[in-house]
This record gives C-alpha cells, sequence and structure tokens, in this order.
C-alpha cells in the first residue's frame, strides 16, 4: 500500500489523492488536489502510478470526489489503491493566466529580497481564502510570504528564483550570532 506522503510520477502532477472506499463496488473517495474539479468528469482520465484510468463516474460529497474507475469494481481491487496519488501528465495541464502559477512550479524556488538577500526556499504553500502564503525556510528561519503583487515582485521558473519585496513586519529579526550579546 503507497504512503501518504507518496510523491508524484516524474513529469506527472498529482490532481487528488485517494483516502478511502465508498461502498461495496469500488468507488473511491477523492481528496481533491486540483483547482479544476471538473477534470474528475466522467469520461476523463487520470494516472496511478503510470497506467491510465477512465473515470466511469464522479459525485461529490462533504468536499471530496466519489469517483468510479473503469475496471475498479470491488472492495478489494478499490483497496489496493488507498492513499494512491491521481495524476495527469504536465502536458495536460490547463493554461493559466500571466502571473499564474501551479503549486509544484513554487514549490522548491529560492527566494530573495530586491536587495539580493537569499531567505530559503519555497517548502510549502498555505491556501488561504484571499491568496497564497509560501512557507520559506532559511537563514531567517520560516517566513511567511504573501503571495500578492506587493510582495512578489518576480517569478522566474527558468532560473528557479522569487524575488520579493520586504515590506514593514515580512521579515523576523536576524538572529543574534553566539557571544554577540556577551560582549556588549
Amino acid at each position: 500500500m503507497p504512503s501518504p506522503e507518496q510523491k508524484p510520477t516524474p513529469g506527472y502532477v498529482a490532481v487528488g489523492r485517494i483516502v478511502g472506499l465508498w461502498g461495496l463496488r469500488g468507488d473511491l473517495k477523492v481528496e481533491s488536489l486540483t483547482d479544476f474539479p471538473q477534470r474528475f468528469a466522467a469520461g476523463g482520465s487520470v494516472w496511478l502510478a503510470g497506467v491510465v484510468h477512465v473515470i466511469e463516474r464522479c459525485r461529490w460529497q462533504r468536499g471530496r470526489a466519489i469517483l468510479k474507475l473503469v475496471g475498479v469494481d470491488s472492495v478489494t481491487a478499490a483497496e489496493a489503491l488507498r492513499h494512491c496519488l491521481l495524476e495527469v501528465p504536465e502536458d495536460d495541464l490547463r493554461p493559466l493566466g500571466e502571473g499564474e502559477y501551479y503549486h509544484f512550479q513554487i514549490l522548491g524556488l529560492e527566494v530573495r529580497t530586491t536587495a539580493g538577500e537569499v531567505l530559503g526556499r519555497v517548502e510549502q504553500i498555505i491556501s488561504t481564502g484571499s491568496n497564497d502564503v509560501f512557507v520559506v525556510r532559511g537563514p531567517r528561519g520560516e517566513v511567511l510570504i504573501p503571495a500578492v503583487d506587493d510582495v512578489v515582485k518576480s517569478v522566474d521558473l527558468a532560473a528557479g528564483r522569487i524575488e520579493v519585496e520586504v515590506v514593514e513586519g515580512l521579515l523576523p529579526p536576524r538572529r543574534a550570532q553566539r557571544g554577540a550579546l556577551e560582549r556588549q
């Protein structure tokens, strides 16, 4: 059984995670990881460990998709898929507008201030009601960067870098070096 920490297959993007079973006919309870829920419509395709599966039907209940995949017709077959990621090839992603990015594109990017200070790398993205927040870990510890135009000045996917403008309260104070307080 795959672990809940499973990473997407190279060249694919996770759009859902199978979190449980529904009923006795092989239906799957899926946590959606996509902003495009229509991706789970009947007749669509998803990949599990590199194997394509056609979606027979889908309905939504309490924020989760209940999917039936063609060929997954029993509790035993469905149980074998628990915790698996539902993926799509990166080439099948919907194009985004100018200045919009998929989370997988942002994760791991280096973050620098407009003055050139390296803050670290984006390790997590928190989705809030109004904007995403990039969790950056580096020399200053954990820094929360709101993904808003006043702060994020540029995203360069080719260079693997995000440039941010430091606004009041954005950065924690620099850590004092050991012994610096003793000498004062």
